[in-house]
């Protein structure tokens, strides 16, 4: 791979807005990473942690009140923001796609799957109709729908939820777009399904250098998929670093917390352990740290905002006073 190559997306310093009635909503607040070619990276977090948001912002989705404010959206050095809704239309769907938490926001439910399909295809390449319908064919064949030839010519109403999930998928991975964002497309599968969605969705990965955004709320998924994780927590990434690294030795109080609370954590018999109190309303945080009042490591200095910066090599966090003790006795 050629060491120059701008990343498949870079996104910087990304705000994102919704200015309702009540007030200005910070759903997503000064939020970078980057994604390379044929790489995962997860981003994590609770319910209205600003991570679907992100996405949306990314695909050029997000409908009024809610607007990107300002920061760079760089897909293959290509500032997505300053692109017509047209520029924008010819890269969803084909170049980027996004796969959503619910089907039927992709599936039309009056209209037969292979019309659906096909006309995706043609709307962004010069096949014939034939060509077409064996590309759908192959899409639902690779997302383990049995016999794709016959369940072309069905309604998303005769699928079960499941399975409109993975046909929304399969239409996803038609063009093997080379960015991908996965909003919570599992949630609704079988273990079985999902783990067999995930290992194709790996495969394209690392075999056409497809970039991809899991966004989930479930770390076990990305424990197993994501080359890196960001956590995202009241519209900001809090913490940053590849997955064993945040997974086995989490430095922000709020990873410490998330990873605390998954079941398979906690000792058979004990109460589960959780993050105390809510998050916080976008609308109007507290000043300084917005995780201080839920955090058992806050002091005064948490009253500042914390900035991101790198406490270890290659993990980035937004605390001032992160779990640095756990990561030096892992490593002594």
């Amino acid at each position: 791979m050629n060491g120059t190559a701008p990343p498949t997306l870079e996104v910087r310093n990304l705000r994102t807005h919704f200015f309702t009635r009540a007030g200005v909503v910070k759903a997503v607040d000064d939020v970078s990473f980057s994604v390379p070619r044929g790489k995962v990276l997860g981003l994590v977090g609770e319910s209205g942690s600003g991570k679907s948001v992100t996405g949306f912002s990314v695909m050029g989705l997000v409908d009024p009140p809610g607007r990107v404010v300002s920061g760079e959206i760089l897909f293959q050095g290509r500032d997505l923001t300053k692109l017509s809704e047209e520029e924008m239309r010819d890269l969803r769907g084909n170049r980027i796609a996004m796969i959503f938490q619910d089907p039927m926001m992709t599936l039309n439910p009056v209209l037969r799957i292979d019309t659906q399909m096909i006309e995706t295809v043609l709307a962004h390449a010069r096949v014939s109709r034939e060509e077409a319908r064996q590309r759908a064919r192959d899409a639902l064949g690779m997302v383990g729908i049995p016999s794709p030839e016959e369940r072309l010519q069905s309604y998303p109403h005769q699928f079960s939820g499941g399975m409109r999930q993975r046909v929304a998928i399969a239409i996803a991975l038609l063009h093997r777009p080379e960015l991908i964002i996965a909003d919570e497309p599992t949630t609704a599968l079988d273990v079985t399904i999902q783990g067999q969605i995930l290992a194709e969705v790996q495969k394209l990965s690392a075999t056409t250098g497809t970039a991809l955004i899991w966004i989930t709320h479930d770390l076990s998924v990305v424990a197993g998929l994501a080359d890196e994780i960001a956590v995202m927590y009241a519209g900001r990434i809090v913490e940053h670093g590849t997955v064993a690294e945040v997974l086995d030795r989490p430095l922000h109080p709020y990873t410490v917390g998330l990873i605390g609370s998954v079941p398979s954590r906690n000792r058979r018999g004990e109460p589960l352990r959780q993050i105390p109190g809510m998050t916080p309303s976008l609308l109007n945080l507290p000043p300084g740290c917005p995780f201080r009042a839920r955090c058992p490591r806050a002091a005064e200095d948490c009253r500042e905002e914390p900035p991101m910066r790198e406490v270890v090599p290659g993990r980035d966090v937004r605390c001032f006073r992160p779990h640095l003790e756990a990561a030096e006795e892992a490593t002594a």
